[in-house]
């Protein structure tokens, strides 16, 4: 398994402090939260985003995700979401990313009307990502959050550039059972976003372990030879303990739930 953590959880530090705190705290990766409060965006120039990777490769630790804002089932002309695509997956090349996030947003839309729209831009967005070495990950998240969802869009598309990004506690939430998640999703897998939580009804991000989410069954899954990221959402929650100082419990926590033997 190789751990990621998402900029969410330190929002707006800069490129330098981050990669030191992945690479100080036993992270291999990064989840790039990819708007403009942060230092690397869509609309950064090209001497930042080759100044970002020089400071990740000095620091020996990968980008693994543009986590854009893009919502692929959401009303409105196709045109605004596939430029917005475009622009990420041009971010997401020039950093080495191998990754795109994007979310569903399809609202309170008949679920047929959502899939559709979404199924329509992902398949038009999917050969320019490709082009570009990058994979769309749609996220089990708002309209599409149980696993059975995200599968079903990514395979009406039908295409290896798009996948699904598993979020556990929106397929918790949505009452689906950690075994049929990773069911649906396996075939369309990028990797799994954890994180903890205090209740169904509070969402306030807490210290891996100490909340309420099944990450063990979750990572019980066939999944622990993949990446795993920590989305600590402390940009939502300001009032949440500080990202940094959980950092290697953290580590040792997601380690030992895939231990040998567990």
């Amino acid at each position: 398994m190789k751990l990621a953590f998402s900029t969410l959880g330190v929002p707006g530090l800069p490129i330098a402090d981050v990669v030191r705190l992945a690479a100080g705290h036993g992270y291999q990766g990064v989840e790039l939260r990819a708007h403009p409060e942060e230092a690397v965006h869509p609309g950064s120039t090209a001497d930042e985003r080759a100044a970002a990777v020089a400071e990740f490769t000095r620091g020996g630790v990968e980008i693994l995700t543009v986590a854009g804002y893009a919502r692929v089932a959401a009303e409105g002309e196709d045109v605004p979401v596939l430029e917005e695509i475009a622009a990420l997956a041009r971010l997401a090349h020039d950093l080495g990313a191998p990754h795109v996030r994007v979310f569903p947003g399809g609202g309170g839309q008949d679920p047929a009307t959502a899939d559709a729209t979404a199924v329509r831009r992902l398949a038009a967005a999917a050969p320019y990502a490709a082009g570009l070495g990058v994979r769309l990950l749609l996220e089990t998240h708002d309209s599409h959050r149980a696993g059975a969802d995200a599968a079903r869009v990514a395979g009406a598309v039908g295409h290896d550039a798009v996948g699904a990004l598993w979020d556990v506690m929106h397929t918790w939430l949505a009452g689906e059972d950690p075994a049929a998640s990773h069911a649906a999703l396996a075939p369309y897998l990028g990797y799994v976003q954890v994180k903890d939580i205090a209740s169904a009804e509070d969402t306030t991000p807490v210290a891996l372990g100490a909340g309420v989410l099944p990450l063990a069954a979750c990572l019980a899954t066939p999944v622990s030879d993949g990446w795993v990221c920590w989305e600590y959402e402390k940009r939502w929650h300001p009032g949440a303990a500080e990202l940094p100082g959980l950092l290697d419990a953290g580590r040792d926590h997601l380690l030992g739930l895939v231990a040998p033997g567990r």
